[in-house]
């Protein structure tokens, strides 16, 4: 069975140049997303999680509520990521405590050019990188 998870690819524009928000947890890079519980709606639990792990509540879906998936990727075994596309006039990110862990899941976060983003991305996050940014560009 594969596992879904749901997040936002959140942006911003800061001197007209859009920007991607990427937090990193250890050395993984990634936007804010979390699993999909039984019975959530994909969309309730992206924009919960850019809440939990991003602080960011002030979310425009101006594209609708249009995803990419990954292709599946194992972590503890067979997962995809469903990713939409928000934005933001938001800068501050403030990290919360995850009850389970303890403490914050990640420990940093940067708002990223395309450029930037592309260079630090792992590979199956690519092709999500570039669907964002032919809607931002198109």
């Amino acid at each position: 069975m594969v596992v879904l998870s749901a997040g936002v690819v959140v942006v911003r524009k800061e001197k007209g140049i859009w920007k991607y928000l990427f937090l990193r947890a250890y050395k993984n890079w990634d936007f804010p997303k979390g699993v999909v519980e039984p019975g959530e709606d994909p969309l309730k639990t992206a924009i919960r999680e850019v809440e939990e792990e991003a602080g960011i509540t002030d979310l425009h879906f101006s594209w609708n509520a249009i995803y990419k998936e990954t292709l599946p990727y194992y972590s503890r075994g067979e997962k995809k990521a469903r990713y939409y596309i928000a934005h933001t006039p938001q800068s501050s990110v403030k990290f919360s405590v995850n009850p389970v862990l303890g403490k914050p899941e990640h420990h940093e976060y940067r708002w990223l050019t395309y450029d930037e983003i592309i260079s630090l991305a792992p590979k199956r996050l690519l092709p999500v990188i570039e669907w964002a940014d032919s809607i931002l560009t198109g």
